[in-house]
């Protein structure tokens, strides 16, 4: 049989959105939105919560994790609010989540699992970040008998504008997306986050729609 379900991990983000997206093109997503249990963050799980509301997946699930697994709500760059932190930090708060991912995979025999991480274009931390999922990959098809899924990183290699550029292509809500680091009804538009998300619409050539959703 098929395998027409993903478990897309998702924080709201843009890179989040644009991942959704490209597995909706091909399975039936399950969304998974990870939130801590000490320090929640209303405004990423606002943008989650219109996300779902959007792409209508076959179903959708918040996941609680301690603090200690749970991503950091940290500074961003671009597109995603949690891009400037070292890239081994990173692939570490990720352990826990696809951890979950797979579980949620082996649960609804989904065909993949997609999740919007980017390493960008650097050589070195493109071939750590890649060398890391192919042996997730191999660890989930081998030893963990899951040998039909897939884990799926369709950005990893790319820049933040052209995330922006292929979020357009597929038809991403960016006004249902959130990337700045402080906890209020609308961006800042000063903090660094924001600043390099405006940095990457501009260098994409394409309007923010979130501006234009304030402006109307």
């Amino acid at each position: 049989m098929a395998k027409d379900f993903a478990i897309v991990l998702n924080s709201g983000s843009i890179n989040s959105a644009v991942a959704t997206a490209l597995a909706a093109q091909k399975y039936r997503p399950i969304l998974l939105y990870a939130e801590p249990a000490q320090s929640p963050s209303s405004r990423q799980r606002a943008a989650y919560d219109q996300q779902v509301t959007h792409f209508k997946p076959y179903r959708e699930q918040t996941v609680t994790l301690p603090s200690t697994l749970a991503p950091r709500p940290a500074a961003g760059a671009g597109a995603d609010p949690r891009q400037t932190s070292p890239l081994g930090p990173r692939l570490v708060e990720l352990l826990g989540l696809l951890a979950v991912a797979v579980q949620c995979g082996a649960q609804f025999q989904a065909g993949a699992i997609f999740l919007g991480m980017r390493a960008g274009p650097d050589g070195d931390d493109l071939a750590r970040a890649t060398e890391f999922f192919q042996i997730w990959a191999e660890m989930v098809q081998i030893p963990c008998g899951l040998a039909e899924i897939e884990i799926v990183t369709p950005l990893l290699e790319l820049q933040a504008w052209q995330v922006v550029d292929l979020g357009f292509q597929v038809a991403v809500p960016f006004e249902r997306t959130w990337s700045c680091q402080h906890e209020a009804s609308d961006p800042c538009w000063t903090c660094r986050s924001c600043r390099e998300r405006e940095a990457a619409f501009v260098q994409a050539a394409k309007p923010d729609p979130l501006r234009a959703a304030k402006r109307t």
